[in-house]
């Protein structure tokens, strides 16, 4: 897809995602490279993402708690589907081994500037 075109499909299932807290194994195709994972919400996403912040110094806990507070303006702009959420990432590009090799991090990325998309994650077990 390229501008501003959103895939209809897609936009309704990240949009059943952060209004229900649906969740699904998802593979994107997005300039050439493959982004595998777990669609989730952009509130667990921010939540997960405050978690990895909280615990340190000063700047850490504001990182964290600003993290928070995007987590709950998503739920009141559930409506408004700009990015996609996912997590236990793997990002493919062209034969090498994902990155990173572990599956266990957060990735956001735009709706518009996906290629195309399965349902299903792409596994190395």
């Amino acid at each position: 897809m390229s501008g501003s075109a959103k895939d209809s499909i897609l936009e309704m299932l990240t949009h059943a995602a952060n209004k229900h807290d649906f969740s699904l194994d998802i593979t994107l195709n997005m300039k050439g490279s493959l982004i595998t994972g777990t669609l989730v919400s952009a509130r667990e996403y921010f939540e997960e993402m405050s978690g990895k912040f909280e615990g340190g110094n000063d700047l850490s806990k504001a990182i964290s708690e600003k993290l928070l507070d995007a987590s709950k303006q998503n739920v009141e702009q559930a409506e408004d589907v700009t990015f996609i959420h996912l997590k236990n990432t793997r990002i493919y590009c062209g034969d090498s081994k994902p990155t990173p090799s572990k599956s266990e991090f957060l990735w956001r990325g735009r709706l518009d500037q996906t290629d195309g998309f399965f349902i299903g994650k792409i596994s190395e077990d």
